[in-house]
């Protein structure tokens, strides 16, 4: 190998090796600063057996979930019961959050991404109302565009925590449980009244009807029927089967006034076995109404005995449309004469 080959590898060998190093330097700049975040949890110290409490902030509303007694009730409902399966799973998945992606966060990345005072807090407190650790979430992450972001079910969630006010995190969770709806916190098993022997529903305006029946399988009969009325068996089964299939779909507020409960549709109901159930019906929400009832002479063995009796402490939503068969008018039950 003569000199001026020698040369010429050497030359080579050095522009490789620059072009190399000048890789490497290229390669590093594009991973993100932050690579050593991802996969980190977010609440590295925080226990489950540690939680007496979930307090949850909208820029309206608020909402507190409370450990109380062995279990858990929503303390702006007047101590109503949390469904315990639902507040088990929401402190598990915040305690299990891993990083998945995480940026700089300006004040305008924060409004942007309402991880400002439009955001939701949940802060989870110990037993003494210490704080154990909070988070801020903010806006919905979709992978694709959506049509209706507020309905969509989201592929996770950007989320801050306050300690960590520079930096904006993205978990995989969408964590659609951090609101302050008490219907997503409850327990929607209603009360059902079954096994109806006398059913009356009397509306404000003066309308009302009654039926009855001796048995189970018996035949309703329609009390006080003028000549010519004739009831329509199909819809009086509907209307008395209708209370056994109740859903609870939220509790009102202790305080709240606007519920039509002074002005009620009076239902009232009488089982085979001698049970008595006393139910106002109100305005509608929505697509629920308010309502609240009273029970008497259940039986105290009755499998669910303990859930009527809490339930008739509180206004209640109920869907609108399990209670609409047993809610029609008195012409509505009878046959209708063909019209020619």
């Amino acid at each position: 190998m003569n000199a001026r080959v020698a040369a010429i590898l050497v030359v080579l060998l050095v522009v490789l090796g620059g072009g190399a190093l000048l890789y490497q330097q290229q390669e590093r700049a594009r991973r993100p600063d932050n690579v050593g975040t991802l996969g980190r949890t977010l609440f590295k110290d925080l226990k489950a057996s540690d939680i007496a409490a979930v307090r949850i902030v909208e820029p309206k509303a608020a909402l507190t979930v409370l450990r109380k007694d062995e279990r858990w009730v929503i303390a702006e409902r007047g101590d109503f019961p949390a469904d315990l399966s639902k507040v088990r799973e929401f402190v598990l998945k915040a305690i299990g959050l891993k990083v998945g992606q995480s940026e700089p966060l300006g004040e305008k990345d924060r409004a942007r991404l309402n991880l400002d005072a439009s955001g939701t807090t949940v802060e989870f407190r110990n037993v003494e109302g210490k704080a154990l650790g909070t988070l801020i979430v903010g806006r919905k992450y979709f992978k694709r565009e959506v049509e209706n972001p507020d309905k969509a079910i989201a592929d996770g969630r950007f989320v801050a925590l306050p300690a960590e006010a520079g930096t904006a995190y993205l978990v995989a969770d969408p964590l659609t449980q951090a609101t302050v709806k008490t219907s997503e916190w409850i327990d929607r098993t209603s009360f059902q009244v079954e096994k109806i022997k006398a059913l009356e529903v009397r509306h404000p305006g003066g309308d009302s009807w009654r039926i009855e029946r001796a048995a189970d399988n018996a035949e309703w009969k329609l009390a006080g029927a003028k000549p010519g009325e004739k009831l329509e068996i199909p819809r009086a089964n509907a209307a008395s089967y209708s209370l056994s299939l109740l859903e609870l779909a939220d509790v009102a507020p202790k305080d709240l006034k606007e519920t039509g409960l002074d002005n009620p549709i009076a239902v009232d109901a009488t089982t085979l076995d001698g049970a008595s159930y006393a139910i106002k019906v109100g305005s509608l929400q929505g697509d629920n109404y308010y309502l609240s009832f009273s029970a008497s002479n259940l039986k105290p063995d009755a499998k669910d005995a303990e859930r009527v009796k809490l339930l008739s402490q509180h206004v209640l939503l109920v869907p609108k449309s399990k209670l609409e068969d047993t809610l029609k008018k008195r012409s509505e039950l009878l046959e209708q004469k063909d019209k020619k």
